[in-house]
């Protein structure tokens, strides 16, 4: 990601902002709550929680989990204007994230008294008495989270929820046990259950409810598990959504560009080259611009707001069943790309081919920035570069008016799909023999190829292109290896942890003012961004590899005390995809956490051959807050979100990792980077 303080001003967002605030003018809090059937009874604050919940799902026998998701639209959260959110695309799902934030509201809790695992012990979220449990039902396996009190709301302690963690992926299609017990107050005393809660375990008879039954197994599912009913305030369940459903669009756009296309390359439009002097560009030999022809899965011109096409069986483009998948929407899209040759590469050392994805917001120049020209000339890496569509320059506006209405959202996960593809294109072009290499653009002037297409495909990517590099890591049949710089997944749990972000809250503060609203907004929005992030494909990324995909390995560049992507949303990815940590990750007395890196292994020597995490340090040693707050204030110190990949030794590493598989220790087995 990127500081959008700097990118504000370039993209016109600043603009953006102010018409979208002008419209909050004498809205300081949120419509009241409207009438539903559809609350759970169980939950006496409100609509929609707990969540997630299988309470808001409906059997069905057609989808993957035997559930799908159904939202009553008068419960959905709706903004300033009246406008609540249009669940159509969320009952397209047969559960919920995997990353998914647990949400409930516990009137009274102290999070301290009640002894609640917060983000620096996770390790005790597992004690045999810990106050909240989250089990899956079928192995009857414990999983790890932290739990915050939600922080931006601290100063209305009535909208205040309590936020569970996942600290690694819930498992596809499971349906999970949700327990809470002895919870405690400031004073120390016992919270007691919600009266309705208890009333549902009591019922009997003709007394009891379809819920009442529910709750009733839930609570017998518990205890069989170990989990005493006996001081029980709150239980309830909940279900995954299946790998299909994750990831059964992507990989149907996928399949049905490649087999249109065969083995050979998409066809390219070379538009401008530019060869530079040494004295011009010490080194960069020569960029060239131009763009790949990719068959367009979305709606109209395919520009920001468009959706994926499903063909006309539904009409205007929209699926005509819950599980339908993408379809050609019979036009191309011209993805434009940037490369950049080394003054290194000639004909008898042939560069080597990497994709570069770029930060948040951003464009396929960032290339151009010194740190990667220094890991192309020093590496001979040729990097190639087209835009992550739905979160890229070009998305700015859009992306700033979802947060005034979130309906619009889903076109983002939409558009980033369509991007997945457009880098998967990018990169056949450039490691095919008829692609790239045949083209006088990356050729010497003897027509000989600059460029080495019997080394292989990679990827490198930083901040966004770390997180988004996962989800394309993941479905990527040509590359098996790469580096994910500054990475992390989740923006769930994610975006209130990043000083970038704080434009858009101030969007949603004036649209979407409840602090609950808020919470189950970002929970909603999780839902249909794994379909775009690496969230809903990590558990694929390099073990149990999708259908028609290769195995792939994966070596991660942390930034300690990063303030725009969170240590702790790279540490789940990590726990996740079964990284090993580089030892000793820190120097002594740097964090605060319990057991710093609980749940992921050492790297067992060195080199290494398989997927690793690496921090990096930048000689900053302040721990950011443990809740949900960004890391902003001179209390913090320098961002060192950009540290890891200007280090000699972190190229060194990568270039190794990229090219022969093994992870190299580049810091004297000292923490990184070494002194």
């Amino acid at each position: 990601m990127r500081r959008l303080t700097v990118r504000w001003a370039v993209f016109g967002t600043t603009a953006v902002l102010g018409l979208v605030l002008a419209g909050t003018t004498g809205a300081s809090a949120a419509p009241a709550a409207p009438a539903t059937t559809s609350c759970d009874p169980v939950a006496p604050s409100g609509c929609m929680l707990p969540f997630p919940n299988n309470y808001f799902t409906v059997p069905d026998r057609h989808s993957a989990t035997g559930r799908r998701v159904h939202f009553d639209p008068a419960a959905m959260p709706a903004n300033v204007l009246g406008q609540s959110i249009d669940p159509t695309e969320w009952d397209r799902q047969d559960g919920f994230s995997p990353g998914e934030p647990i949400l409930v509201q516990v009137p009274g809790l102290d999070v301290a008294r009640s002894h609640i695992a917060p983000v620096t012990d996770i390790g005790s979220s597992l004690d045999a008495n810990a106050p909240i449990v989250l089990i899956n039902s079928r192995t009857g396996r414990r999983t790890p989270y932290w739990a915050e009190l939600d922080a931006h709301a601290a100063a209305q302690p009535d909208r205040q929820l309590l936020i569970i963690r996942p600290a690694v992926a819930l498992d596809e299609g499971a349906t999970y046990l949700v327990g809470l017990r002895d919870l405690r107050d400031s004073a120390g005393r016992s919270i007691p259950a919600p009266a309705s809660f208890r009333s549902a375990l009591a019922a009997g008879g003709h007394h009891r409810t379809a819920r009442d039954s529910q709750l009733q197994h839930i609570a017998a599912s518990l205890a069989a598990r170990g989990v005493s009913t006996r001081d029980l305030y709150l239980a309830w369940d909940f279900t995954v959504a299946s790998e299909q459903n994750l990831t059964g669009r992507m990989l149907a756009i996928r399949d049905t560009a490649f087999k249109a296309l065969g083995r050979s390359a998409p066809k390219f439009t070379v538009a401008s080259v530019v060869n530079y002097t040494a004295d011009q560009d010490a080194r960069i030999a020569r960029q060239v611009v131009g763009t790949v022809t990719v068959p367009s899965f979305l709606t109209g011109s395919g520009g920001p707001g468009s959706r994926l096409h499903y063909g006309p069986a539904g009409g205007n483009g929209l699926p005509a069943t819950p599980d339908a998948l993408p379809t050609p929407s019979g036009q191309d899209l011209q993805a434009g790309f940037v490369c950049n040759i080394p003054r290194a590469a000639d004909p008898a050392h042939p560069a080597h081919l990497s994709l570069y994805g770029h930060g948040l917001l951003g464009s396929p120049t960032e290339i151009n920035a010194g740190n990667v020209k220094d890991m192309s000339n020093g590496h001979d890496f040729m990097f190639c570069a087209t835009s992550w569509i739905g979160l890229a320059a070009d998305d700015v506006n859009f992306v700033a008016g979802v947060w005034s209405n979130v309906s619009q959202f889903a076109a983002v996960p939409d558009r980033l799909q369509q991007g997945f593809l457009n880098f998967l294109f990018l990169g056949r072009a450039m490691d095919t023999g008829s692609g790239f290499a045949s083209d006088p653009a990356f050729q010497d002037a003897h027509g000989h190829s600059l460029i080495d297409v019997r080394g292989g495909l990679h990827y490198d990517g930083n901040s966004q292109g770390g997180i988004n590099g996962g989800a394309l890591t993941a479905i990527a049949q040509d590359f098996t290896r790469a580096v994910l710089g500054v990475p992390g997944m989740n923006y769930s749990t994610l975006l209130q942890r990043s000083v970038d972000f704080a434009p858009f809250q101030q969007i949603a503060d004036g649209y979407y003012p409840d602090p609950i609203d808020q919470q189950l907004i970002f929970g909603l929005l999780q839902m249909l961004w794994d379909r775009g992030e690496a969230d809903g494909y990590a558990q694929h990324l390099t073990t149990d590899p999708l259908p028609h995909t290769p195995a792939h390995t994966v070596l991660m560049h942390v930034a300690f005390a990063d303030h725009q992507v969170s240590n702790v949303a790279a540490e789940v990815e990590a726990r996740t995809i079964g990284a090993r940590l580089y030892q000793p990750a820190l120097a002594p007395g740097w964090t605060n956490e319990v057991h710093p890196y609980w749940g992921i292994p050492s790297l067992p020597d060195h080199p290494y051959r398989g997927s690793a995490m690496v921090v990096w340090n930048s000689g900053a040693a302040f721990n950011p807050p443990p809740t949900n707050l960004t890391p902003d204030g001179p209390q913090y110190g320098e961002d060192p979100h950009e540290f890891p990949r200007a280090q000699p030794e972190a190229q060194q590493q990568k270039a190794t990792f990229l090219l022969t598989g093994f992870v190299v220790d580049v810091c004297g087995g000292q923490p990184c980077p070494s002194n």
